[in-house]
């Protein structure tokens, strides 16, 4: 390889959004080219089977063929096997030879790869009505980045991601640039934003007098983006020497809670109260390679009490977050889970003694091409002690009969990291 070539493969990579309205894009990376990115590809994914791993591949649609083309049988071919050939007889620049034994290709979102497809061709099995069949099984992102490096962020489209509410009274804003704000706060939210609100009735109390009940509400508010770095440089193996891919951005949270709530869980356990999982699927390009990046986000509300404090708790938090994973050649992929966030004071009261830790959060996992993926939790919290009856606030206002005291902080990943 030439000097001009490997400045031209250790150049950074561009990290966009994968453009849109042409169809799933596709790369493919073939053996033996020194550790040097992949290539774009005029092969489509037409059908894919996950659990065999075969699929079909088709070349891009042809032009229109000149009045009389095909007339005496000379072309009497479909286009796609004129695009994709047959065993790589007669190909032309204008009629790619089908793809071979070795290659890699990665495809956006496609039918029967709803996540997108990393897949290695292993057989070239044949000529069928859609295109050319063949077998495959899993490859790394490595083989079609090779030696490069790259480092970015892509918004997230909010509108593009599914929300399935888990419990009654969950509420999806969102606010998109260029279209119309949807959900009842989507006028109020900064453009790139997903809100979800919900309003949960928590587990009742028993006590000598009866039951007493508790309820939370409140909202998590995201500018979603995913961050994707890579680094292969000096290296043709088809493993990098780090990675990064995670989803992170704006964070804005409020939530209240009001009530006697109680740990009932035969376990002690606190008490989780998912009410919304969130999905999306955006697709990155990272030079030319779509990479699709799996995005699942469970929303919750979790108690933790002991059942004998009456409480009014609210509290608002921003900030920035980061979850996903991070991959070094020594240790493999790890857990990532960052958080810079501030709160306003506590404003809280207390009614009698005991102990409570009230948390609106999420759990996040991040994979690539459909494969199971690294999660992190990232939990915004408030944790109050009281002996006997208090009113004040976290920064140490308020009026105080007992003792009192009340933390805020953020779980993450089981971590706690207070400020």
């Amino acid at each position: 390889m030439s000097a001009v070539e490997d400045t031209d493969a250790q150049s950074p990579l561009a990290v966009t959004a994968a453009p849109t309205g042409a169809g799933a894009p596709s790369a493919v990376a073939k053996p033996g080219t020194g550790g040097r990115p992949a290539a774009k590809s005029p092969l489509k994914i037409v059908a894919f089977d996950r659990n065999s791993g075969r699929a079909v591949l088709a070349a891009a649609a042809p032009t229109a063929p000149p009045k009389g083309a095909g007339k005496g049988g000379d072309h009497g071919s479909n286009g796609d096997e004129h695009q994709a050939g047959d065993h790589g007889k007669g190909s032309t620049p204008q009629h790619p030879a089908p793809v071979a034994v070795g290659d890699v290709i990665a495809s956006a979102p496609a039918p029967g790869a709803p996540h997108g497809t990393l897949a290695k061709v292993t057989a070239v099995v044949g000529k069928t009505e859609q295109g050319t069949e063949v077998k495959t099984a899993p490859a790394t992102l490595g083989a079609l980045l090779g030696g490069s490096t790259a480092k970015g962020r892509v918004p997230v489209d909010p509108s593009a991601v599914k929300v399935e509410p888990l419990t009654p009274n969950v509420k999806v804003s969102w606010a998109k640039t260029g279209s119309v704000h949807f959900g009842p706060e989507g006028a109020q939210l900064p453009l790139g934003n997903l809100r979800v609100d919900v309003s949960a009735v928590l587990p009742t109390v028993k006590t000598p007098a009866g039951t007493v009940d508790a309820s939370a509400s409140g909202f998590v508010q995201l500018a979603p983006e995913v961050d994707f770095s890579y680094d292969g440089q000096g290296h043709t193996t088809g493993t990098p020497g780090t990675a990064s891919v995670s989803l992170s951005g704006d964070w804005a949270s409020q939530w209240e809670l009001k009530g006697q709530a109680a740990t009932s869980t035969p376990d002690g356990k606190p008490v989780r109260v998912p009410f919304a999982k969130l999905h999306a699927d955006p697709v990155i390009q990272v030079g030319v390679v779509p990479v699709v990046v799996n995005l699942d986000l469970t929303c919750y509300l979790q108690v933790d009490a002991d059942g004998k404090v009456s409480v009014d708790v609210r509290q608002d938090v921003k900030g920035h977050f980061r979850v996903g994973g991070s991959y070094s050649r020594a240790k493999g992929w790890t857990p990532v889970a960052q958080a810079d966030m501030t709160g306003t004071p506590v404003t809280a009261t207390a009614t009698a003694a005991g102990k409570v830790k009230a948390a609106l959060g999420t759990e996040a996992s991040v994979g690539l091409y459909g494969t199971v993926g690294v999660t992190g939790t990232l939990a915004p919290y408030l944790r109050a002690e009281v002996t006997g009856t208090a009113t004040g606030t976290s920064n140490g206002t308020g009026s105080l009969v007992g003792k009192w005291a009340a933390y805020g902080g953020v779980d993450l990943s089981g971590a706690l990291r207070a400020r």
